[in-house]
């Protein structure tokens, strides 16, 4: 993956001219948060002078903030059964207000990453002249350039093609995240609280998924953890506040008891204690994406998901996955499959704690370097 210089802000000299108003429509889950990212980044880069408004959910913008790319954040919030959402714009009254306010906004041109057709109406209904995005969902009369989906290429790089389809180079394709000192300084202090100092290895496991099919067995995880404190490192184990419960066997079973930041962090504080491991194990989740993001060496575990659209992007990154018949599947469970006697899926269920073990990059096993620094 390549990793072109960022893009310059507008020199103060440069001539004056009506600027772009350009909008981005990628909201949803923290993953498609950090997969937008590259698409924004060579945006810019061809478009100094624009305005760039990137229209996002607000569970999951915190994983992109301090980006530079963008002028204005755009917050859609409608009501639907995902975690993230707050269902600040269920109501039809709110929804109406909410293209009003696009409407004033006078945008010039409308990027439509999500497939929905929902997303492209409300490109439509912006007033924007050009619109480009996906030929999915029936949805093509409503775009001015139809961009054709790939499903045997990862998300970024379908992202990228509608930039490609619109005449905009891409240079790049690498992720980003960006922390300031108070994270840092959290992350000191955290560990500290729980004695890890900063000689010591640390590996970070998120054993969780909102949708508990798609996770690796906790009996799993458990295994993993105990033979990598034998090694010598210590395991700090992430996950939300929903992930309480499920929780408290880790923290009972692995040995010594792990440092347990479950629900005890926030996503820009979970972002600067990954900052300080050297490697992530973890189910496919968002947390995945904030490690790739982080530059962390980590492993993904995936089972029904396809990690060709949706895996680990970036140099490091490891997926360790078992391919069936009905690989990927449309994760309808148990509808195409019946489950183990652990409730899982048995694409899950074939991969071994040794078949981990066995991908983990050498440094793992080595005294940690210092971390590079996160862009």
């Amino acid at each position: 993956m390549s990793d072109a210089t960022a893009p310059r802000p507008r020199p103060d000299n440069a001539a004056p001219r009506r600027d772009e108003r350009i909008l981005v429509l990628r909201y949803r889950f923290i993953g498609d948060t950090l997969l937008t990212v590259p698409f924004l980044r060579n945006l810019r880069r061809a478009k100094p002078d624009a305005h760039i408004a990137w229209l996002v959910a607000p569970g999951s913008v915190d994983a992109v903030h301090g980006i530079p790319y963008v002028d204005e954040l755009l917050y859609w919030d409608p009501a639907t059964t995902h975690a993230e959402s707050r269902g600040a714009h269920a109501g039809w009254r709110a929804k109406l207000a909410f293209i009003r306010a696009l409407r004033r906004r006078r945008f010039d041109r409308a990027y439509v990453l999500k497939r929905s057709l929902s997303s492209a109406l409300i490109a439509w209904l912006s007033g924007a002249r050009r619109r480009i995005g996906f030929a999915t969902e029936g949805r093509s009369l409503l775009l001015t350039t139809r961009v054709p989906y790939r499903h045997d290429q990862h998300e970024v790089q379908n992202f990228l093609d509608v930039l490609r389809a619109d005449g905009v180079p891409v240079h790049d394709d690498h992720l980003e995240a960006w922390l300031g000192d108070d994270e840092r300084r959290f992350a000191d202090a955290f560990l500290a609280d729980h004695g890890i100092d900063a000689a010591q290895r640390l590996v970070a496991i998120h054993p969780f998924a909102t949708n508990k099919p798609r996770a690796w067995h906790e009996d799993n995880f458990i295994a993993l953890a105990n033979r990598l404190q034998a090694d010598g490192a210590r395991v700090i184990v992430f996950g939300g506040p929903g992930d309480a419960a499920d929780a408290a066997p880790l923290r009972e079973r692995i040995v010594p008891a792990p440092v347990m930041a479950v629900g005890a962090t926030t996503l820009r504080q979970t972002m600067a204690l990954l900052e300080r491991c050297e490697l992530l194990v973890c189910n496919d989740s968002g947390i995945m994406h904030l490690g790739a993001a982080m530059r962390r060496p980590l492993v993904a575990l995936f089972g029904p998901q396809s990690p060709q659209k949706f895996g680990p992007w970036g140099d490091g990154c490891a997926v360790v996955t078992k391919r069936f018949a009905c690989s990927p599947c449309r994760q309808k469970f148990f509808d195409e499959c019946a489950p183990s006697p652990r409730g899982k899926p048995a694409c899950l269920e074939a991969i071994s704690v040794d078949d981990v073990i066995a991908t983990l990059p050498r440094k793992a096993a080595s005294p940690q370097a210092a971390p590079q620094a996160t862009r």
